[in-house]
């Protein structure tokens, strides 16, 4: 007949290490799946709001205003400009923008901005209106020329 009690040895540390680690896991698993989820809804939402929320002219507008004297300002990467452009732009890439302010002159000389799609070029405009220039214009993409 068996014994109802069995002599169990004393787990060794590895082995409640290995437990909590496996109980701290289950626990930290689904809160960090959520953070993880949270932040793709942030940086969606601050996508979808820049390429959409923002004030844009058409290209009948840009090309009078270019007509007229302003700065053509494409905020694209040297490769993409240098793949086309529009005649008569500007290259200064979006991450070298803040640097180089002092090369669009005047701050209250008209500048219309572009890029590929909208989205950079929205936050070109935001960035130069937070500088001083009073007369950013977002064309948004290339094609809208």
């Amino acid at each position: 007949m068996p014994e109802p009690y069995a002599i169990v040895s004393p787990p060794t540390r590895t082995q409640v290490r290995l437990v909590a680690r496996a109980r701290s896991a289950t626990i930290l698993r689904p809160m960090l799946s959520k953070v993880v989820l949270v932040v793709l809804v942030i940086i969606v939402a601050a996508v979808l709001y820049l390429r959409f929320g923002a004030e844009r002219i058409s290209g009948n507008e840009a090309r009078e205003l270019v007509a007229d004297g302003a700065m053509l300002l494409d905020v694209r990467s040297p490769e993409e400009f240098a793949g086309g452009h529009i005649d008569g732009a500007v290259s200064i890439p979006i991450q070298e923008l803040s640097g180089r302010t002092d090369e669009l002159g005047d701050k209250t000389d008209p500048i219309v901005v572009y890029c590929q799609s909208g989205t950079r070029s929205a936050m070109a405009k935001r960035m130069l209106e937070r500088n001083g220039f009073a007369n950013v214009h977002d064309l948004g993409g290339i094609r809208k020329w």
